[in-house]
């Protein structure tokens, strides 16, 4: 089911017309200045695959929810975008409308692909848009049958759709850029103030925009990402005055759903990014007469306004070879269940002039200011960091977090944030092209 407007659809058409006022503002805001340059460096090939459960099951991130979904305001989707270099080397990256991604739905998806298509585990990368309105696949007290059907029809269509996509490499030409989009709050406040929603703290307002064109020019997959939770719908949906229990992809829903309306030749994906602490602002009912589905459709049409402000602007070129790795780096719990644990760190390589780390479960801001800030300085000319990948196990505190304690600080050792930088620090240098 669509959610979107004729008049949204007009809107996201007439942005391509006026791009060009906005275009020195978006430049300003981090868009680059090269042109793409053209050749058949790249193939690939996208797909999507719908998701949306067939039956009306329990939906994930509210704990309050005291009723399984009643309905279906917008269709979930898996994506797959298929990279591979002049040289043989793939990836497949996979977007996903769910709660996140548990090691079991990595594992058989790894697993299947594997089997059928040769990939590698490091070639592999799952992200989840952290929707809090799609449905609950882990197997909950009562439940448990209704997760596990679920969780098979996943596997089955997540390989299905990465099928798709490898089936469809062809000639391709990769350009990156980065505009702004300010929605996103730091939702515990100042350091040492009150927690709630107010304007302060760390963010990262970045939209990294990879652009997909064919040799001809005609666009065939736009991958973005954002870093901000995907809650702007509370734990129950309010339409025409009712209280609705509804499957939705949230802001980073209907920002895909807008995109591929202008452009429907190509496939829209939403990359997460590290926002653990960051929420939409506002959100809910924190405007009068606006409701938090037109909060929703709103911060999706601001998003997707960002990515067609990258696509019309100058972009920067991506190159190869392309390098991936993947690496389980040992992390601490305490608390009650106390001991080492695995947290899956993963590294994609585009040659010298794009790396894109992906982290696993909910990371805080910080790890996406502080990886930026200190691999552009000896690294690779752009940084793109992703949370809520290959894992989905709680809150991923950084220092700062952990010594301000609080909802987002876990049950880890304080030694968490420099084990995990420290090993994406190693891995993006191992990855670095040969002789340079």
């Amino acid at each position: 089911m669509s959610c979107v407007t004729l008049s949204d659809e007009r809107l996201i058409r007439q942005a391509g017309r006026i791009i060009g006022l906005v275009a020195a503002a978006v430049l300003a805001l981090g868009g680059t200045v090269q042109t793409a340059v053209r050749g058949a460096e790249w193939k690939a090939g996208a797909a999507q695959v719908d998701i949306t459960p067939g039956e009306l099951m329990w939906m994930a991130g509210y704990a309050g929810r005291k009723k399984p979904a009643d309905g279906y305001a917008q269709n979930l989707y898996a994506k797959a975008l298929a990279l591979e270099d002049e040289n043989g080397n793939r990836v497949v990256m996979v977007t996903m409308d769910l709660i996140g991604v548990l090691r079991s739905l990595r594992d058989a998806v790894e697993k299947g692909v594997g089997e059928k298509f040769d990939l590698p585990p490091s070639a592999l990368l799952l992200n989840a848009s952290h929707t809090h309105c799609g449905p609950e696949y882990r197997e909950r007290p009562g439940r448990e049958e209704e997760a596990r059907r679920y969780h098979a029809l996943l596997e089955e269509r997540v390989v299905e759709g990465i099928g798709q996509a490898l089936e469809r490499l062809e000639p391709a030409e990769l350009s990156w850029g980065e505009a702004r989009a300010g929605f996103a709050a730091n939702r515990r406040g100042e350091i040492g103030g009150r927690r709630g929603l107010i304007l302060t703290g760390p963010v990262d307002h970045a939209v990294p925009v990879l652009r997909v064109v064919s040799p001809e020019g005609q666009l065939r997959a736009i991958l973005f990402g954002y870093a901000c939770h995907n809650t702007t719908l509370s734990s129950v949906a309010t339409i025409d005055g009712q209280p609705r229990y509804e499957f939705n992809g949230d802001y980073a829903g209907y920002a895909q759903e807008y995109l591929q309306r202008a452009h429907p030749e190509a496939v829209a994906l939403f990359l997460a990014g590290c926002g653990a602490d960051q929420n939409p602002h506002p959100r809910r009912d924190m405007v009068p007469g606006v409701t938090p589905l037109e909060m929703a459709q709103h911060h999706g049409r601001t998003l997707s306004l960002a990515v067609e402000s990258v696509l019309t602007a100058p972009r920067r070129p991506v190159r190869g070879p392309l390098r991936c790795a993947l690496h389980d780096v040992e992390v601490i719990r305490t608390g009650d269940q106390p001991g080492p644990f695995t947290y899956p760190v993963q590294v994609v390589r585009f040659g010298d002039d794009l790396t894109l780390v992906a982290l696993a479960s909910e990371v805080v801001v910080d790890y996406s200011l502080r990886l930026k800030r200190e691999l552009a300085q000896s690294g690779p000319a752009a940084v793109w960091i992703a949370g809520y990948s290959n894992g989905y196990f709680g809150y991923i505190p950084s220092v700062r977090i952990l010594e301000e304690g609080g909802y987002e600080a876990g049950p880890w050792d304080a030694s968490i944030e420099e084990r995990i930088v420290s090993t994406v620090h190693r891995l993006v240098e191992a990855q670095r092209p040969e002789g340079r």
